[in-house]
């Protein structure tokens, strides 16, 4: 029987299942609609990797093998979305239990002298601070939170107690606006940040408070109180998880507190656990996983960690380089760093969350100082 063979012309319809087998090698020149070339690296795409080819652009990490694309496209603000078999975006990590800043620290006013100076430094690289912005008055002894894209400072002191928040912009770099007001002037409190809010607590005005005040980052607006610690304190210090609020340490005999509160709701705080040293003056750093208090007291260098995931005293962990007081603290999504000090303090400490570990000196602030509010972006 003789070869039948079918010309293009006499092919009409034929059904999907009637194809079977090797099919030939294609010319891929005939394919449509593809994205354009994948951007090969030895490592992830960053935030602020900004692709001329905007949204739906590949990136193959060749170290890795994971895929992502671009799925907002927003400068120095891009979320890298994993479409590979692996886990982890990459995108704009707010401070408040789910990562620190990815690109720099902060610092916010300041003693000897009094300043309204904001100070930044590199998450990136170590190095030393510049000065770029201003707050509103000079203060001291302030409170520092921080949304994904403002630097808050809350009260404070100038010859009086303040009652004012500042904020200002993280990626333009401007001088800080008066935006609000605290339910009462007070200085030497803590600061926290949740996805939505600031929250102020503890603190003194003529004598130690108990109370924790919450502002909304949504509009620009006064705090409200929102509910008490377990007792009054002052000279304390602020760590934020996902899901609550932390303050540790305080001048009350030299506290070694550990209290809690939720951000589901407005409510007292509970006391949770105890640092292994009771301290005043210490900074704050948050991971992902754990709260850690540094430095404090008069000449104290030891760093604390407390876990977010169940209620439980406080570990040693490690030292600064030094020991000194009213240090303020940033996080980074790896790092926690312990910036300033009392005796005009200019060091930059670094320590890493993956490890239990001692603090390394990577920098310094334009000048020493103490009492600085502390923030990340």
């Amino acid at each position: 029987m003789s070869t039948q063979k079918v010309s293009d012309a006499m092919i009409a319809d034929m059904a999907a299942s009637k194809l079977s087998g090797a099919l030939p090698a294609l010319d891929g020149s005939a394919l449509t609609g593809l994205p354009d070339s994948v951007t090969k690296n030895a490592s992830d795409p960053a935030i602020d990797t900004n692709p001329s080819g905007g949204l739906g652009t590949l990136w193959l990490n060749t170290t890795s093998g994971e895929l992502f694309m671009l799925t907002d496209a927003t400068t120095n603000e891009n979320v890298w979305t994993n479409i590979g078999a692996g886990t982890g975006d990459v995108q704009l990590l707010q401070f408040g239990g789910i990562g620190g800043g990815t690109a720099y620290g902060f610092t916010a006013g300041g003693y000897t002298p009094i300043t309204n100076q904001i100070q930044r430094f590199s998450f990136t690289a170590d190095g030393n601070a510049t000065d770029v912005a201003n707050l509103t008055s000079i203060t001291y002894y302030c409170a520092g939170s921080s949304s994904t894209t403002h630097g808050y400072t809350s009260g404070g002191y100038s010859g009086a107690s303040l009652n004012i928040i500042n904020k200002y912009n993280f990626s333009s770099i401007a001088n800080a606006t008066d935006v609000g007001d605290l339910s009462g002037a007070k200085t030497n409190l803590s600061g926290q940040t949740s996805s939505t809010n600031g929250y102020v607590s503890g603190g003194r005005t003529n004598q130690s408070i108990n109370v924790i005040e919450k502002f909304t980052f949504s509009a620009d607006a006064n705090a409200t109180d929102v509910g008490d610690l377990t007792m009054v304190n002052t000279n304390v210090t602020g760590q934020s998880g996902n899901t609550h609020g932390y303050v540790s340490g305080g001048e009350a005999s030299t506290l070694d507190r550990i209290d809690k509160f939720t951000f589901a709701s407005d409510a007292n705080s509970t006391n949770i656990g105890i640092l292994t040293v009771g301290r005043y003056g210490p900074a704050g750093q948050s991971s992902t996983t754990h709260g850690y208090t540094s430095g404090g007291a008069n000449t104290l260098n030891t760093i604390d960690k407390f876990t977010f995931a169940s209620d439980a005293d406080a570990t040693d962990v490690g030292n600064l380089t030094v020991g000194r007081r009213y240090v303020s603290g940033q996080s980074s999504t790896t790092h926690g760093y312990t910036s300033g000090g009392a005796s005009n303090s200019n060091v930059i400490d670094k320590f890493t969350f993956a490890s239990d570990a001692d603090a390394t000196d990577v920098g310094n602030l334009t000048t020493g100082r103490h009492g600085t509010a502390g923030h990340q972006y």
